[in-house]
C-alpha cells in the first residue's frame, strides 16, 4: 500500500485499472472521497495518477482467498471508516452458450460473487452507518443473451446476492447496491465484438451499430455514466434504493 494515513472516509474500489473502476475512481476523487484501488497488477496501479495523495493502491487478485487479507491491511493502515466499496473486477470473456467450459461459468461466479464477499468481509469492521456496498454487474443478468451466458449467469447470481447483503447489514444502517450498465463502449467490448464480427465474417462496425441500435437512444453506456452512477449512492437519499438494482441500459432490450 502506499499513501498517507489518515481517518477520513474512504472507497475502496475493486478493478480500479479497468475502464469501468477507472471512471469510478476518477468521480469519486472528484467528490473529495480517498479511494484504496485495488487489482492484480502492480504496473497498471502504478499508472493512476501518482500525484493525487488521495488515491492510495493495493495489489490483490479478488478471485482469491489472500485478497481479504491484504485488503484488511490496507484499510488497517488507513486507520478511519469505510464510505463505500465497489466491485468493479472484469468478467472475462467465456465464449457463447454452445461452446462455454462449463467450469468456466463457475469461475466466473467465483470472480464475481465470491470476490464481492471477500471484499465486504475484509471492509466490515471499518463499514457503519451510510457505508454503501456496491456491486457492479450488467443489463444480461435481467436481460439474457446466449451469446454471453458468463455475464448473464453471473450477474443473476449479484442481483441475489445484493439482496441478501442489504437485508444482512440493513440493521447497521449499510445499504447493498447493484449498477447494472448495459453494453459500456470500452475497448473489452470492442475485442468481444471483432471476435463476433470475425465469426460471423462481418465488419466489427456492422456489430457495433447492432448494440447501439438496442438502445432507443442508439448509444452504448459510456464509462464515466458508470462512474456518475456509483458516486450518486454516496448520497443519503439513495439509501432508499438498497437492495435494487440500478439499470443503466440506455432502454436497451435484448439482441440476438
Amino acid at each position: 500500500m502506499t499513501g498517507p494515513v489518515t481517518a477520513e472516509p474512504l472507497a475502496v474500489v475493486v478493478g480500479a485499472t479497468g475502464a469501468l473502476g477507472g471512471a469510478i475512481v476518477r468521480r469519486l476523487r472528484g467528490r473529495g472521497v480517498p479511494v484504496l484501488a485495488v487489482a492484480r497488477s502492480t504496473e497498471a496501479l502504478a499508472a493512476l495518477p501518482a500525484d493525487d495523495g488521495g488515491v492510495l493502491t493495493c495489489t490483490a487478485d479478488i478471485a482469491e482467498d489472500g485478497a481479504g487479507p491484504a485488503i484488511a491491511e490496507a484499510l488497517a493502515a488507513w486507520g478511519g471508516p469505510v464510505r463505500m466499496v465497489v466491485q468493479a473486477a472484469g468478467l472475462p470473456a467465456v465464449g457463447p452458450l454452445d461452446t462455454v467450459d462449463p467450469a468456466a461459468l463457475g469461475a466466473a461466479v467465483a470472480l464475481k460473487v465470491g470476490g464481492m464477499l471477500r471484499l465486504v468481509r475484509a471492509a466490515d469492521p471499518w463499514l457503519g452507518e451510510g457505508s454503501r456496498l456496491v456491486a457492479l454487474g450488467g443489463h444480461y443478468g435481467a436481460e439474457p443473451s446466449p451469446h454471453v451466458p458468463g455475464a448473464g449467469v453471473t450477474n443473476a447470481a449479484l442481483t441475489n446476492l445484493v439482496r441478501q447483503l442489504a437485508d444482512h447489514y440493513g440493521p447497521r444502517g449499510i445499504t447493498a447496491h447493484l449498477v447494472a450498465p448495459g453494453p459500456a463502449d470500452t475497448e473489452r467490448l470492442r475485442r468481444l465484438s471483432a471476435d463476433r464480427a470475425s465469426a460471423r465474417g462481418v465488419d466489427v462496425e456492422e456489430i457495433l451499430a447492432e448494440r447501439r441500435a438496442e438502445s432507443p437512444l442508439g448509444a452504448l453506456v459510456t464509462p464515466d455514466q458508470v462512474g456518475w452512477a456509483v458516486a450518486t449512492l454516496l448520497d443519503p437519499e439513495a439509501a432508499a434504493l438498497t437492495g435494487s438494482t440500478l439499470a443503466l441500459d440506455m432502454g436497451a432490450r435484448r439482441g440476438l
